[in-house]
């Protein structure tokens, strides 16, 4: 469920947002109860995902609304239950809220605790309020808190990344997101790299990211996708880490997942699922009982089966062969034989009798690997 409410736009985000507004706020909604009412009768979730935008901007009287609807639509009692938060706009009533009706994962956007850079990237939240958010969190019993991080930020040297990193492990939540910064098309900080502000270094990320892997590793943390780490309550190293985000890896893994509001993605009976990205026109749609697609696309079995493939390889444990058969019907190792052995050869995979996965340098160009698992749509 993706709302697009933010109090301002951050230099680097290219995702569909815009300023909250009260009147605007309310009417969307009411248009999001009327899409849960289209979709609540094929629908049992196993995770909900409450992402933005700034999903806990909305005023406390808004998710009543949206909690009673779930309720009252047999919407509850997910598994996991995450809703996005900005530190600046997590208060002791919401997150009283958020439990009360079953949310049990907080995913907060912290992405820097270097006052300077949060600034610099345009966040209206204060490492103070990280901390104070935090505390709030924990003590209306949150014991799943996820932090984003972001690294490679202009101006982050090694050693604030280090001290950004220390400080979020101190605090002892129980998963890290951390994500190299993307030069997006119209955003403010993709117009000042062309406008030559400052100049991207890539050895210092693929430093950083090193440190990462290595810092989280140290504390703790299973890394189970490229830029996903997780702690674990037993012994053994895991393929999946008790902390693991549920609903991403169902993404990652080709499972279904319905999409809500404007801009959201989803993907049901084999079609690729997009609303409109307009929250205006959105609510148009759904005022006259219609669903706000903007696209719908059916892909091919083999087309799909690529895509499965390479969001599957995003994750550490990659694919086993019996699984990647059982979800998509396809055998990777005859479909995929000359990828697997290309990325082999790159010094990128390892393929066993069983399996095949990205290694620790082979995650860093995931994307690129993804690009050759890809199977057009004839």
């Amino acid at each position: 469920m993706h709302v697009p409410f933010c109090a301002t736009k951050c230099e680097y985000c290219a995702f569909y947002s815009e300023a909250s507004n009260g009147e605007q706020m309310s009417r969307y909604v009411d248009a999001l109860i009327r899409e849960m009412e289209l979709i609540a009768a094929s629908c049992s979730p196993k995770t909900v995902f409450f992402g933005g935008g700034t999903p806990s901007l909305l005023s406390l009287d808004n998710w009543r609304r949206i909690m009673n609807a779930m309720e009252r639509l047999d919407l509850l009692g997910a598994e996991e239950w995450t809703v996005e938060c900005n530190p600046a706009t997590v208060s002791t009533e919401k997150a009283n809220l958020f439990r009360q009706y079953g949310v049990n994962r907080i995913s907060m956007g912290v992405q820097s605790l270097d006052e300077g850079l949060l600034l610099r990237l345009g966040r209206i939240h204060t490492r103070e309020m990280v901390m104070k958010s935090f505390k709030r969190l924990r003590d209306a019993g949150f014991d799943n808190i996820n932090l984003d991080l972001m690294f490679a930020i202009p101006g982050q040297t090694m050693e604030i990344w280090k001290a950004t990193m220390e400080e979020a492990i101190d605090l002892g939540s129980e998963h890290l997101s951390c994500y190299e910064v993307i030069y997006e098309e119209d955003t403010p900080l993709f117009d000042q790299l062309k406008a030559g502000e400052f100049d991207v270094d890539e050895a210092l990320s693929c430093e950083m990211y090193d440190e990462l892997i290595d810092t989280a590793a140290s504390a703790g943390y299973v890394q189970y996708e490229v830029a996903n780490f997780a702690k674990h309550d037993g012994a053994e190293t895991p393929k999946l880490p008790s902390y693991a985000c549920r609903h991403n890896v169902n993404y990652w893994r080709g499972g279904e997942c319905q999409a809500l509001g404007p801009s959201a993605s989803g993907f049901v009976d084999g079609r690729r699922i997009r609303n409109i990205s307009n929250t205006e026109r959105y609510c148009q749609q759904l005022e006259l009982g219609h669903r706000a697609h903007e696209t719908v696309e059916q892909l091919s079995p083999l087309a799909l089966a690529g895509e499965t493939a390479a969001f599957g390889l995003r994750m550490n444990a990659g694919w086993e062969f019996d699984c990647f058969m059982e979800v998509t019907g396809y055998d990777l190792r005859i479909e995929w034989m000359d990828d697997m052995q290309r990325s082999v050869d790159s010094n990128w995979g390892v393929r066993t009798e069983e399996s095949f996965r990205l290694n620790r340098e082979g995650l860093r160009f995931a994307d690129s690997v993804a690009e050759w698992f890809i199977r057009p749509d004839l």
